[in-house]
C-alpha cells in the first residue's frame, strides 16, 4: 500500500475508486466499506484509494472535546494495508481546509487530483464549508463530472450496530470483549520499552514499562489486563497494569507489562500488546507483600485463560 501524506502530493494518474472518512478504529462498519471499495476497484480495474484526515476533525473544530483515538496513524496504516487498499492519503485537517467549498473540493480534489471514477460514501455523509453538501450533491456532481456514486444505505450501516464512539465507550469501561467484537480484532497498543524503577523485580514480577509517544492514543480504563504479544514470531502471554500504582504512591499514569516465561532484554525495543480481558480494577494495597500475593492470583487467573495449543 502506498501512503501519501498530503492531497497535494498525490500524483498518480490511474483512475480510482475512492472512499472518504476518519475511519477511527477501522471497526466492523468501516471494514464493510473498505472491503466493498477494494472489491469494486478490482472489478472496475481502478485503484482502491482511501482519503482520511489527521488530526481528527473534532480535534481541530472542537478543541475542548478531548477526543482520544482508537488507533495511531501507524496502526491505521497496517490495518488498511491488510484489507487490500492500494493508496492511503492522509491529509492534514485544518480550519482552512474545512472552509473549502464543496464545489471546489469536488472539482479540484476528487476529479482533477484523484481522477475519480467511483465513490463509495455513507448515506449521511456531509462535506464542504459548514457541511453544506450531502450525498445527493455528490450524485449530481457525478453526472456532471462522469463519476459513479455508490451510497451505503442506512440499514446496511445500522445492521452492523457499531460506531467509533461505541468502541471508545467499551474501552473506557474496560469491556475488552465488546471492543474486540466491534473491531473484529484485538485492541492493541504499541510503544517503546523504557526503564522503570525496578520495583517489580523486588517482588519477582519484573515489568516492561511502555511509553506511548502518541498522546492522542486512547487507553482503556485503569486496571490489570490479560494480554498477549509476539516476540521474534513467538506468542507470549502476560498481564498489564495501567494506572498510577497507588500502593507505592505513584504520581503519573504508567503502563507496565509482565510477560510469562520470558527473560530477555526489551529496553529500547517497540512492543505491540493485544488486550484480551480486564482482570480487575487497580487497587491500593497496604504493603508490597499484599500486592505480590494479588499478582500471584492475577497470574493464576491468566494462566487459566491461556488457550490450549
Amino acid at each position: 500500500m502506498e501512503v501519501v501524506s498530503n492531497i497535494k502530493n498525490y500524483t498518480l494518474t490511474q483512475a480510482c475508486s475512492l472512499t472518504i472518512g476518519t475511519f477511527d478504529g477501522v471497526h466492523l462498519g468501516h471494514r464493510k466499506i473498505i472491503q466493498r471499495l477494494v472489491s469494486s476497484a478490482k472489478d472496475k480495474n481502478l485503484l482502491a484509494v482511501v482519503l482520511t484526515f489527521f488530526p481528527h476533525p473534532r480535534m481541530v473544530l472542537q478543541p475542548d472535546s478531548d477526543i482520544r483515538l482508537i488507533d495511531t496513524l501507524e496502526e491505521k496504516k497496517k490495518i488498511l494495508a491488510s484489507l487490500g487498499v492500494d493508496v492511503l492519503v492522509i491529509h492534514p485537517f485544518s480550519k482552512s481546509f474545512s472552509r473549502q467549498s464543496s464545489s471546489k473540493f469536488i472539482r479540484d480534489v476528487l476529479v482533477e487530483k484523484f481522477k475519480l471514477k467511483h465513490l463509495i460514501i455513507g448515506y449521511d455523509h456531509r462535506f464542504g464549508r459548514n457541511r453544506e453538501a450531502n450525498v445527493e450533491d455528490l450524485i449530481q456532481a457525478g453526472e456532471t463530472y462522469n463519476f459513479e456514486v455508490e451510497k451505503i444505505e442506512a440499514q446496511e450501516i445500522e445492521s452492523v450496530n457499531v460506531s467509533s464512539t461505541k468502541v471508545r465507550n467499551a474501552l473506557e469501561n474496560g469491556d475488552i470483549e465488546k471492543a474486540t467484537e466491534y473491531l473484529h480484532r484485538p485492541f492493541k497498543i504499541s510503544g517503546k520499552v523504557i526503564e522503570g524503577n525496578g520495583l517489580g523485580r523486588t517482588i519477582y514480577f519484573p515489568t516492561a514499562n511502555i511509553l506511548i509517544e502518541e498522546d492522542y492514543k486512547l487507553l482503556p480504563r485503569d486496571g490489570v489486563y490479560f494480554i498477549q504479544t509476539s516476540i521474534q514470531n513467538t506468542r507470549i502471554y502476560g498481564m498489564m497494569n495501567i494506572g498510577f500504582r497507588p500502593t507505592v504512591e505513584g504520581k503519573q499514569r504508567n503502563i507496565e507489562v509482565h510477560l510469562f516465561d520470558f527473560s530477555g532484554d526489551l529496553y529500547g525495543h517497540t512492543l505491540e500488546v493485544e488486550f484480551i480481558q480486564l482482570l480487575r480494577t487497580e487497587i491500593k494495597f497496604n504493603s508490597l507483600e499484599e500486592l505480590k500475593n494479588q499478582l500471584l492470583k492475577d497470574k493464576a487467573k491468566c494462566e487459566e485463560l491461556i488457550p490450549l495449543s
